[in-house]
């Protein structure tokens, strides 16, 4: 696996991690969170599009 998937992986995880606990905060700001799912998102999208890639 080349080391920018692996990059991209970590990023996305790091955002799972933070829209977590933003969710879980009762002061949660709802434009930050849904800013940080589009992130997300579009970071799942790369990965799949770079995972579906032949070697």
């Amino acid at each position: 696996m080349s080391s920018h998937l692996q990059e991209l992986k970590k990023k996305h995880e790091n955002l799972s991690t933070a829209v977590e606990d933003l969710q879980r905060s009762p002061s949660a700001d709802g434009l930050h969170v849904a800013t940080l799912k589009k992130q997300k998102l579009r970071l799942k999208e790369e990965i799949t599009r770079l995972s579906e890639q032949p070697h």
